[in-house]
């Protein structure tokens, strides 16, 4: 049995906080957040205990953390954690600058611990099994992948102030997606995007909308399409195009029952946000974790996925801002360098 602790009790908290709980190989023994009150609720909820973070971090019958703080915190929270020991899971991105993650990478390759990477999506039952008929060989090579992601609606002006925003805060999670289908890193990025949702979101520096091409050293393409507004629900698809046939993962909709009628036909919309769409994968992505860690195994998405990610995100911000297709060499940094050169 593991003994865990949580650094943060909010939303993202709470999710994984009922995932801890519900598995049985792990124990919810602490919890700590920078508001007291909720570290306290949401302790007392599962029957752990609210402790400050460095209390956590100090106790050695505390096996692995759990981070799901706020984005600035999780380099620093990722070095202290290993530094003392711990196992660690946290929540994407690892920072919302690269040169600080590519730090973080390098200080933590020394600890000896694992560091698995928040990005839950690999865990979606149906794109694992997407992922498993594309290793499998069942369309050959594959060759053209498209990943569809609409939020239903745009988060407050306020959060988006301090996102880091759009390519690192919501594509992120579609770089990786797309690094894992593909089996490897794009060599270059090519984006575009516009505020054509809410101009606040423009005016505070940001997109809502935008399209990004990944191009492979090999001629392999992925394109990537967000948007912040969707008014029917979560849109989450893939579709993988190989050599000898298509795969695609359709949406989770809130009911699998479609009235036909001289009228039409009408089924059901896409579940509508995030925590039920991927509530699953977080509990699949929590087993997954504490199976490498029962087993001794290496962790299935590491930190330096999360810093290729991020990397992927700096390029796509920096193709929007020149304009033109940016190589991930251009970016700087030996992670850069690196994943610029790992294919399938």
């Amino acid at each position: 049995m593991l003994n865990i602790g949580l650094l943060g009790a909010g939303r993202i908290g709470q999710v994984h906080a009922k995932a801890i709980t519900a598995h049985p190989g792990s124990r919810l023994v602490a919890v700590s957040d920078v508001n007291a009150e909720a570290a306290a609720k949401l302790a007392a909820e599962y029957g752990a205990e609210a402790r400050d973070t460095q209390a956590i971090l100090a106790d050695p019958a505390i096996e692995a953390v759990l981070i799901a703080t706020s984005t600035d915190t999780h380099s620093d929270l990722i070095e202290a954690a290993t530094a003392a020991g711990k196992a660690v899971l946290c929540e994407k991105p690892v920072d919302l600058s690269l040169a600080r993650a590519q730090a973080c990478q390098r200080a933590v390759a020394g600890s000896g611990r694992p560091v698995m990477i928040g990005f839950n999506r690999r865990f979606d039952p149906n794109f694992t099994a997407l992922k498993a008929s594309a290793d499998a060989g069942e369309i050959g090579k594959p060759e053209l992948l498209s990943i569809t992601s609409f939020d239903p609606a745009p988060p407050p002006v306020s959060y988006i102030k301090v996102s880091g925003g759009l390519f690192r805060d919501m594509m992120i999670h579609d770089f990786d997606t797309a690094c894992w289908l593909m089996g490897g890193t794009p060599e270059s990025v090519s984006a575009t995007g516009t505020s054509i949702v809410d101009p606040a979101i423009g005016a505070a520096g940001d997109v809502d909308t935008a399209v990004v091409t990944l191009r492979y050293a090999d001629g392999r393409i992925a394109v990537i399409k967000n948007s912040r507004r969707a008014v029917y629900g979560y849109d989450q698809r893939v579709e993988l195009l190989g050599s000898e046939g298509l795969l695609s993962a359709g949406n989770v909709i809130e009911n699998t029952v479609t009235k036909a009628t001289t009228s039409g036909v009408v089924a059901a919309k896409p579940e509508f946000f995030f925590l039920e769409r991927y509530m699953r994968a977080y509990a699949a992505e929590w087993a997954a974790f504490v199976a490498g860690l029962e087993g001794g195994a290496a962790v299935p998405v590491t930190l330096d996925d999360g810093v290729n990610a991020l990397a992927l995100a700096e390029a796509a911000a920096r193709s929007l801002e020149l304009g033109r297709s940016v190589a991930l060499a251009e970016i700087g940094g030996a992670s850069a360098q690196k994943v610029a050169t790992v294919l399938a």
